[in-house]
């Protein structure tokens, strides 16, 4: 991947700083799930950039609308604040200012400050006031077709669908025995699609779509950024507040909080897209928990392998944990009369380790 024409990443060694020829340094890669970063000063300037170079090699568990984070970025300035900005060197190249701060992911888990919290609030006003029709940025093509503007159960039928199709059953020769094991059928989502046909009807707008601790960034003048619009989409708005619930893992008590907080952000700007949230969030809710289970079954599984070795040593117990405890969080939604013991889990995954040959259940291994 090139950037103009005095970067090139590629030619840099990974996991290292390495020089350009005006002597800055780049850093990185600083790795998230589908893309690596690179971080890199302008030359002449204390500002500092970001690129992003795409991990082929992964499996995608979520959705993509946009074509371009940047284009996205670029078309939301001056109406979404605290949020990177776009240097456009030319038509073709465009550059992210990387923000300076700390992630929330560094920060204590639990309440947000009383600041964060109006902020986050304003967030969630300026994405509502962004409908399709706002949207400049090029989408990419649905083959299906997008659902009509309001119509808040096909858009969840459509993220059901992909989960379906593209995470599980694409992969289902590879992870399938791993599944059932654990007591994730082939038709762990119809539940969730028959409670998306009683979805209320809201306007869609602008939608993050991934919300969590690591993509808000804190500067040094304790304001709140967002990054990462990468799964940004079209959709429910309620999306979004589902979403930030699922993977900030507030309190009870805080999320309520939160909750409220979106619906009140929400109704100042355009009453209509918080029509029957209440109802509608355990709905949202319950897909993001099954859908967590799909992802990291397979992440886990992924983790795990280690060509002609085995399982990496010492992660086994880790990740069954981490496995354990999304099947728990999704155990209404999935339909488990029980949630399998850790001993259970780790013993699913030593199998599927091992290959066909020792799949199966094992009855001394007690849910």
């Amino acid at each position: 991947m090139t950037v103009a024409t005095t970067v090139d990443m590629r030619g840099y060694p990974r996991g290292r700083p390495g020089p350009v020829s005006d002597g800055t340094a780049i850093e990185g890669p600083y790795r998230g799930h589908y893309r690596e970063t690179y971080v890199f000063a302008l030359p002449g300037g204390p500002l500092r950039c970001k690129v992003h170079e795409p991990r082929s090699e992964l499996f995608r568990f979520d959705r993509t609308s946009f074509v371009s984070e940047d284009r996205l970025l670029l078309d939301l300035r001056g109406r979404v604040s605290r949020i990177p900005e776009i240097t456009v060197l030319d038509e073709h190249v465009l550059l992210q200012r990387f923000i300076e701060g700390r992630t929330l992911g560094r920060s204590p888990a639990g309440t947000l400050s009383a600041r964060h919290a109006g902020q986050l609030g304003q967030l969630f006003g300026e994405l509502v006031a962004l409908d399709a029709g706002s949207i400049g940025a090029r989408r990419l093509h649905d083959p299906v077709g997008p659902p009509a503007d309001g119509d808040t159960g096909a858009f969840l039928d459509g993220l059901v669908t992909f989960t379906e199709q593209q995470v599980y059953r694409l992969h289902q020769d590879r992870f399938g025995s791993l599944f059932r094991e654990l007591g994730v059928g082939e038709r762990a989502l119809d539940a969730i699609r028959a409670r998306s046909r009683g979805l209320t009807s809201r306007p869609f707008t602008l939608v993050h779509g991934d919300l969590h601790r690591l993509n808000f960034v804190v500067d040094a003048a304790d304001d709140l950024w967002t990054i990462d619009w990468e799964l940004s989409m079209i959709g429910d708005p309620l999306y979004d507040l589902a979403t930030h619930l699922h993977l900030m893992r507030y309190s009870p008590r805080e999320a309520g909080r939160t909750a409220r907080l979106w619906a009140g952000a929400v109704e100042s700007v355009r009453p209509e897209c918080a029509r029957g949230w209440r109802e509608d969030l355990a709905t949202l809710l319950a897909y993001k928990r099954v859908q967590s289970v799909y992802t990291d079954v397979i992440r886990g599984a992924i983790a795990l392998e280690q060509p002609g070795a085995g399982p990496v040593p010492g992660r086994l117990p880790v990740i069954a944990h981490r496995v354990r405890e999304v099947l728990s969080r999704a155990r209404v939604p999935l339909g488990l009369d029980a949630v399998p013991s850790l001993r259970r889990v780790m013993g699913a995954y030593a199998r599927w380790i091992q290959g066909p040959a020792s799949a199966g259940p094992h009855p001394e291994e007690h849910p």
